[in-house]
């Protein structure tokens, strides 16, 4: 692990203890000028999607980035690959290598085939301005929850300590987050979509292989065979290619 710069554009808090770092962002939002990076040691509340508690032992990283996107709230949410993808970088870096990584549509890291990292959108404001969008992040980098918490059928929950020996601190990895995700931004608000759609799927979990989405009471199964420019996963199945905005993947 080289030494690394925190970005220039990007401010920091770290908090002993919070609530929520996705809750402390919507709290803090309206008073701060650009974007901001908030992490917290211990979360007393933390949650994960639809609501669900999201198990977080200490020496994991719980962190949330306010941003103020200019773009429509569709493009803006685009976001997720772009966190995923400076996850996918800020992990290589702490390890030195990327055997074992991959990203699962439409946003976790997954280490040789466990869920190592996950990521998690809110925004406030309506219609077509988006006041703030907070992208949480956690990453089990000390410790995995044990099978128990996890719903049944999802990926188990694995850790970067216990798969590859790596051992560092939260801010330390904050620091290659922050640096790795400065990077995919600025191609993000530059180039489009899809410079980062396209390194998405050059490291994408089962791309060509058969998987399951499911939404509600709803499932589809078919072959992963891209996500489209809206982010969608597209699958195609017996009854042809279907593009699925959101859902849970099973593999």
């Amino acid at each position: 692990m080289g030494m690394i710069q925190w970005p220039d554009a990007y401010g920091r808090r770290v908090l002993d203890e919070v609530d929520s770092t996705l809750n402390e962002a919507a709290r803090i939002a309206p008073g701060l000028a650009g974007p901001e990076w908030i992490m917290a040691h211990r979360q007393t509340a933390a949650r994960g999607r639809r609501g669900r508690a999201w198990a977080n032992p200490e020496g994991n990283l719980a962190a949330t980035l306010v941003l103020f996107p200019q773009e429509p709230p569709g493009v803006a949410a685009l976001r997720s690959f772009v966190a995923s993808l400076a996850l996918y970088d800020a992990c290589v870096a702490v390890c030195g290598r990327s055997d074992g990584f991959a990203l699962k549509w439409p946003n976790d890291v997954l280490l040789n085939g466990g869920k190592l990292a996950g990521i998690l959108l809110e925004s406030s404001g309506q219609g077509p301005h988006m006041g703030h969008l907070a992208i949480g992040i956690g990453v089990n980098l000390a410790d995995a929850p044990t099978p128990d918490k996890v719903e049944p059928g999802a990926v188990p929950p694995v850790s970067l300590l216990s798969s590859t020996g790596a051992r560092v601190d939260p801010e330390t990895f904050l620091t290659f987050l922050a640096d790795a995700y400065a990077r995919h931004e600025s191609a993000f608000t530059t180039y489009g979509f899809e410079p980062i759609r396209t390194a998405w799927l050059n490291r994408a979990a089962r791309l060509g292989e058969v998987i399951t989405a499911r939404t509600g009471n709803s499932e589809t199964t078919g072959t992963f065979e891209t996500v489209d420019a809206q982010g969608n996963l597209v699958l195609n199945t017996s009854r042809g290619r279907t593009s699925i905005p959101a859902a849970d993947v099973f593999f």
